[in-house]
Protein backbone atom coordinates (compact mmCIF):
# COMPACT_ATOMS: atom_id res chain seq x y z
CA UNK A 1 0.00 0.00 0.00
CA UNK A 2 3.04 2.62 0.71
CA UNK A 3 3.99 2.07 -2.48
CA UNK A 4 1.20 2.96 -4.02
CA UNK A 5 1.18 6.39 -2.53
CA UNK A 6 3.93 7.06 -3.10
CA UNK A 7 3.34 6.29 -6.89
CA UNK A 8 0.09 7.70 -6.77
CA UNK A 9 1.11 10.99 -4.82
CA UNK A 10 3.63 11.36 -7.76
CA UNK A 11 0.80 11.69 -10.13
CA UNK A 12 -0.07 14.84 -11.74
CA UNK A 13 -0.31 17.79 -9.98
CA UNK A 14 -2.99 20.55 -10.29
CA UNK A 15 -2.31 24.01 -9.43
CA UNK A 16 -4.14 27.31 -8.99
CA UNK A 17 -2.58 30.14 -9.08
CA UNK A 18 -0.97 31.28 -5.67
CA UNK A 19 -2.51 34.03 -4.01
CA UNK A 20 -2.02 35.26 0.03
CA UNK A 21 -2.81 33.67 2.69
CA UNK A 22 -4.96 34.38 6.28
CA UNK A 23 -3.21 33.71 9.47
CA UNK A 24 -2.58 30.20 8.99
CA UNK A 25 0.26 27.97 6.79
CA UNK A 26 1.87 29.65 3.55
CA UNK A 27 2.10 25.89 2.38
CA UNK A 28 -0.44 24.68 -0.41
CA UNK A 29 -3.28 23.31 0.73
CA UNK A 30 -3.09 19.74 -0.85
CA UNK A 31 -6.56 17.85 -1.43
CA UNK A 32 -6.05 14.17 -2.58
CA UNK A 33 -9.10 12.93 -5.33
CA UNK A 34 -10.13 10.10 -7.65
CA UNK A 35 -10.98 11.03 -11.33
CA UNK A 36 -15.09 9.78 -9.90
CA UNK A 37 -17.78 12.42 -11.32
CA UNK A 38 -19.15 13.21 -7.62
CA UNK A 39 -15.18 13.08 -6.28
CA UNK A 40 -14.25 15.51 -9.10
CA UNK A 41 -16.99 18.22 -8.87
CA UNK A 42 -16.79 18.18 -4.75
CA UNK A 43 -13.34 18.29 -4.66
CA UNK A 44 -13.23 21.29 -8.01
CA UNK A 45 -15.94 22.99 -6.00
CA UNK A 46 -13.70 23.06 -2.97
CA UNK A 47 -10.93 24.10 -4.54
CA UNK A 48 -12.63 27.03 -6.36
CA UNK A 49 -13.71 28.45 -3.01
CA UNK A 50 -10.92 28.01 -1.04
CA UNK A 51 -8.48 29.91 -3.59
CA UNK A 52 -11.40 32.57 -4.85
CA UNK A 53 -12.96 32.79 -1.22
CA UNK A 54 -9.98 32.14 1.47
CA UNK A 55 -7.27 33.16 -0.79
CA UNK A 56 -5.27 30.13 -0.64
CA UNK A 57 -3.18 28.55 -2.92
CA UNK A 58 -4.60 24.59 -3.55
CA UNK A 59 -3.02 21.88 -5.07
CA UNK A 60 -4.88 18.89 -6.75
CA UNK A 61 -2.97 15.82 -6.33
CA UNK A 62 -5.07 13.13 -8.53
CA UNK A 63 -4.64 9.37 -7.21
CA UNK A 64 -6.13 5.92 -6.27
CA UNK A 65 -7.95 5.66 -3.15
CA UNK A 66 -5.78 3.61 -1.36
CA UNK A 67 -3.09 5.73 -1.27
CA UNK A 68 -5.57 9.17 -0.61
CA UNK A 69 -5.72 7.43 2.82
CA UNK A 70 -2.10 6.30 3.38
CA UNK A 71 -1.24 10.19 2.30
CA UNK A 72 -3.30 11.47 4.60
CA UNK A 73 -1.66 9.10 7.74
CA UNK A 74 1.84 9.82 6.69
CA UNK A 75 1.17 13.53 6.34
CA UNK A 76 1.83 13.82 2.23
CA UNK A 77 -1.87 15.22 1.50
CA UNK A 78 -3.77 17.34 3.76
CA UNK A 79 -7.52 16.18 2.66
CA UNK A 80 -9.63 14.07 1.17
CA UNK A 81 -12.78 14.27 -0.01
CA UNK A 82 -14.33 11.37 -0.81
CA UNK A 83 -14.32 8.70 2.29
CA UNK A 84 -17.27 6.82 1.73
CA UNK A 85 -18.40 5.65 5.00
CA UNK A 86 -19.39 2.52 7.03
CA UNK A 87 -19.10 -0.20 4.38
CA UNK A 88 -17.25 0.97 1.59
CA UNK A 89 -13.84 2.17 2.95
CA UNK A 90 -14.13 0.44 6.01
CA UNK A 91 -11.13 -1.34 5.37
CA UNK A 92 -8.81 1.46 4.68
CA UNK A 93 -10.67 3.33 7.59
CA UNK A 94 -9.62 0.35 9.90
CA UNK A 95 -6.17 0.99 9.06
CA UNK A 96 -5.90 5.28 9.58
CA UNK A 97 -8.64 6.00 11.93
CA UNK A 98 -6.60 6.41 14.88
CA UNK A 99 -3.98 8.91 12.41
CA UNK A 100 -6.68 11.36 10.90
CA UNK A 101 -9.61 13.69 11.29
CA UNK A 102 -12.87 13.45 10.07
CA UNK A 103 -13.74 17.05 9.13
CA UNK A 104 -17.56 16.72 8.20
CA UNK A 105 -20.44 14.72 6.24
CA UNK A 106 -20.13 16.21 2.56
CA UNK A 107 -23.22 14.22 1.61
CA UNK A 108 -25.94 11.51 2.67
CA UNK A 109 -27.57 8.84 1.48
CA UNK A 110 -25.01 7.71 -1.58
CA UNK A 111 -25.15 3.81 -2.48
CA UNK A 112 -23.39 0.83 -4.28
CA UNK A 113 -24.84 -1.63 -6.08
CA UNK A 114 -24.85 -3.18 -10.20
CA UNK A 115 -26.40 -1.54 -12.50
CA UNK A 116 -28.49 -2.57 -15.65
CA UNK A 117 -30.17 -0.80 -17.98
CA UNK A 118 -33.57 -0.46 -17.79
CA UNK A 119 -34.56 -2.70 -21.15
CA UNK A 120 -33.42 -5.28 -19.42
CA UNK A 121 -36.50 -7.14 -18.42
CA UNK A 122 -37.10 -6.86 -14.90
CA UNK A 123 -39.00 -10.24 -15.07
CA UNK A 124 -35.76 -12.12 -15.83
CA UNK A 125 -33.08 -10.29 -14.23
CA UNK A 126 -34.15 -8.41 -10.80
CA UNK A 127 -31.75 -9.13 -8.29
CA UNK A 128 -28.20 -10.36 -8.44
CA UNK A 129 -28.86 -14.08 -8.05
CA UNK A 130 -30.85 -13.65 -11.11
CA UNK A 131 -27.55 -13.54 -12.63
CA UNK A 132 -26.39 -17.05 -11.71
CA UNK A 133 -29.23 -18.13 -14.22
CA UNK A 134 -27.27 -19.96 -17.54
CA UNK A 135 -29.00 -17.73 -20.21
CA UNK A 136 -28.87 -14.83 -18.69
CA UNK A 137 -25.16 -15.30 -18.39
CA UNK A 138 -25.10 -15.62 -21.72
CA UNK A 139 -26.91 -12.36 -22.75
CA UNK A 140 -24.44 -10.66 -20.18
CA UNK A 141 -21.39 -12.28 -22.50
CA UNK A 142 -20.22 -13.69 -18.06
CA UNK A 143 -18.65 -9.91 -17.56
CA UNK A 144 -19.77 -7.61 -15.01
CA UNK A 145 -18.30 -4.59 -16.27
CA UNK A 146 -16.11 -2.62 -12.71
CA UNK A 147 -14.13 0.75 -12.78
CA UNK A 148 -10.63 1.17 -11.00
CA UNK A 149 -8.78 -1.68 -8.80
CA UNK A 150 -8.44 0.72 -5.72
CA UNK A 151 -11.78 1.16 -5.23
CA UNK A 152 -14.15 -0.21 -2.81
CA UNK A 153 -16.93 -1.00 -4.89
CA UNK A 154 -14.84 -3.52 -6.19
CA UNK A 155 -13.37 -5.24 -3.88
CA UNK A 156 -17.13 -5.38 -2.58
CA UNK A 157 -18.19 -7.05 -6.22
CA UNK A 158 -15.40 -9.22 -6.06
CA UNK A 159 -16.65 -10.70 -2.71
CA UNK A 160 -20.38 -10.54 -4.30
CA UNK A 161 -19.30 -12.96 -7.48
CA UNK A 162 -18.03 -15.60 -4.38
CA UNK A 163 -21.31 -14.93 -2.05
CA UNK A 164 -23.89 -15.48 -5.26
CA UNK A 165 -22.04 -18.36 -7.09
CA UNK A 166 -21.34 -16.38 -10.31
CA UNK A 167 -19.25 -17.26 -13.13
CA UNK A 168 -18.59 -14.28 -14.27
CA UNK A 169 -15.03 -12.12 -14.59
CA UNK A 170 -15.39 -8.70 -13.22
CA UNK A 171 -13.86 -6.20 -15.78
CA UNK A 172 -11.15 -3.67 -14.41
CA UNK A 173 -11.11 0.42 -15.82
CA UNK A 174 -10.99 3.09 -14.93
CA UNK A 175 -14.74 4.87 -13.88
CA UNK A 176 -14.73 7.00 -17.98
CA UNK A 177 -14.14 3.42 -19.38
CA UNK A 178 -17.12 1.61 -17.34
CA UNK A 179 -19.66 4.71 -18.60
CA UNK A 180 -18.42 4.38 -21.89
CA UNK A 181 -19.57 0.35 -22.19
CA UNK A 182 -22.06 1.74 -20.92
CA UNK A 183 -22.87 3.93 -23.52
CA UNK A 184 -21.88 1.50 -26.33
CA UNK A 185 -23.92 -0.82 -25.01
CA UNK A 186 -26.95 1.09 -24.61
CA UNK A 187 -26.55 2.71 -28.29
CA UNK A 188 -26.30 -1.09 -29.66
CA UNK A 189 -29.56 -1.94 -27.25
CA UNK A 190 -27.30 -4.74 -25.61
CA UNK A 191 -27.46 -6.17 -21.80
CA UNK A 192 -24.51 -5.04 -19.57
CA UNK A 193 -23.77 -5.31 -16.39
CA UNK A 194 -21.97 -2.45 -14.46
CA UNK A 195 -20.66 -1.37 -11.58
CA UNK A 196 -22.49 1.71 -10.25
CA UNK A 197 -23.14 4.26 -7.25
CA UNK A 198 -25.60 7.21 -6.90
CA UNK A 199 -25.20 9.89 -6.87
CA UNK A 200 -23.75 9.20 -10.81
CA UNK A 201 -24.63 11.56 -13.35
CA UNK A 202 -25.06 8.46 -15.79
CA UNK A 203 -28.74 8.34 -13.68
CA UNK A 204 -29.65 11.85 -15.80
CA UNK A 205 -28.32 10.77 -18.96
CA UNK A 206 -29.50 6.59 -19.08
CA UNK A 207 -32.72 4.88 -18.21
CA UNK A 208 -31.01 2.60 -15.02
CA UNK A 209 -31.74 0.24 -12.24
CA UNK A 210 -30.47 -1.33 -9.67
CA UNK A 211 -30.15 -5.14 -9.13
CA UNK A 212 -31.54 -5.92 -5.88
CA UNK A 213 -29.08 -7.05 -3.22
CA UNK A 214 -31.25 -9.35 -1.25
CA UNK A 215 -27.42 -10.94 0.71
CA UNK A 216 -26.81 -6.99 1.03
CA UNK A 217 -23.33 -8.34 -0.07
CA UNK A 218 -22.57 -4.36 -1.46
CA UNK A 219 -24.36 -2.48 1.90
CA UNK A 220 -26.43 -0.15 2.45
CA UNK A 221 -27.11 3.69 2.97
CA UNK A 222 -23.33 5.43 3.03
CA UNK A 223 -22.47 8.76 3.87
CA UNK A 224 -18.97 10.68 2.20
CA UNK A 225 -16.87 12.25 4.41
CA UNK A 226 -14.25 14.89 4.36
CA UNK A 227 -10.88 13.33 6.00
CA UNK A 228 -7.97 15.79 7.33
CA UNK A 229 -4.50 14.81 8.23
CA UNK A 230 -3.50 15.11 11.96
CA UNK A 231 -2.96 18.85 12.35
CA UNK A 232 -4.68 20.03 9.71
CA UNK A 233 -7.06 22.34 11.66
CA UNK A 234 -4.33 23.74 13.78
CA UNK A 235 -2.34 24.55 10.30
CA UNK A 236 -5.05 25.47 8.14
CA UNK A 237 -8.40 26.70 10.58
CA UNK A 238 -10.44 28.70 8.23
CA UNK A 239 -10.05 25.48 5.52
CA UNK A 240 -10.60 22.96 7.74
CA UNK A 241 -13.92 25.48 9.19
CA UNK A 242 -14.91 25.72 5.54
CA UNK A 243 -14.88 22.13 5.09
CA UNK A 244 -16.80 20.74 8.07
CA UNK A 245 -19.10 23.10 7.02
CA UNK A 246 -19.55 22.16 3.41
CA UNK A 247 -22.19 19.77 2.89
CA UNK A 248 -24.48 19.01 -0.75
CA UNK A 249 -27.98 17.74 -1.46
CA UNK A 250 -27.35 15.03 -3.26
CA UNK A 251 -30.06 15.84 -5.87
CA UNK A 252 -28.35 19.17 -6.61
CA UNK A 253 -24.98 17.32 -6.54
CA UNK A 254 -26.25 14.68 -9.26
CA UNK A 255 -27.88 17.87 -11.39
CA UNK A 256 -24.01 19.56 -10.94
CA UNK A 257 -22.59 16.31 -11.91
CA UNK A 258 -24.49 16.15 -15.50
CA UNK A 259 -23.73 19.38 -16.05
CA UNK A 260 -20.01 18.68 -15.93
CA UNK A 261 -20.71 16.14 -18.51
CA UNK A 262 -22.62 18.61 -20.60
CA UNK A 263 -19.94 21.17 -20.24
CA UNK A 264 -17.16 20.78 -18.26
CA UNK A 265 -16.27 20.64 -14.49
CA UNK A 266 -14.97 23.61 -14.30
CA UNK A 267 -17.92 25.41 -15.71
CA UNK A 268 -20.01 23.10 -13.50
CA UNK A 269 -18.97 24.99 -10.70
CA UNK A 270 -19.07 28.28 -11.82
CA UNK A 271 -22.78 27.38 -12.11
CA UNK A 272 -23.15 25.69 -8.77
CA UNK A 273 -21.74 28.94 -7.16
CA UNK A 274 -23.85 31.51 -9.04
CA UNK A 275 -27.00 29.79 -8.45
CA UNK A 276 -26.33 29.37 -4.79
CA UNK A 277 -24.70 32.43 -2.95
CA UNK A 278 -26.32 32.06 0.39
CA UNK A 279 -24.78 28.48 0.60
CA UNK A 280 -21.70 29.37 -0.91
CA UNK A 281 -21.71 31.90 2.03
CA UNK A 282 -22.40 29.92 4.74
CA UNK A 283 -19.45 27.33 3.97
CA UNK A 284 -16.65 30.26 3.81
CA UNK A 285 -18.16 32.40 6.95
CA UNK A 286 -20.54 30.02 9.00
CA UNK A 287 -23.16 32.69 8.65
CA UNK A 288 -26.81 32.50 7.20
CA UNK A 289 -28.40 35.19 5.72
CA UNK A 290 -31.48 36.64 8.17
Amino acid sequence: MKTLARLGLAAALVTTTALPAFAQSDEPFRIGWTAWSDAEFVTKLAERIITDELGHEVELIQTDIAPQYLGLQEGDIDAMLMAWLPTTHADYWAEVQDDVVQLGVLYTDAKLGWVVPSYVPEDEVASIADLADPDVRERFGGTIQGIDPGAGLMRLSEQTIEAYGLDYDLITASGAAMTAALDEAIRRNEWIVVTGWSPHWMFGAYDLRYLDDPMGTLGGAESIYALGRQGVQEDFPEISAFLMRLNLPLDELEAAMFDAQQTSYEEAVDHYIEQHPDRIRYWVTGESEG
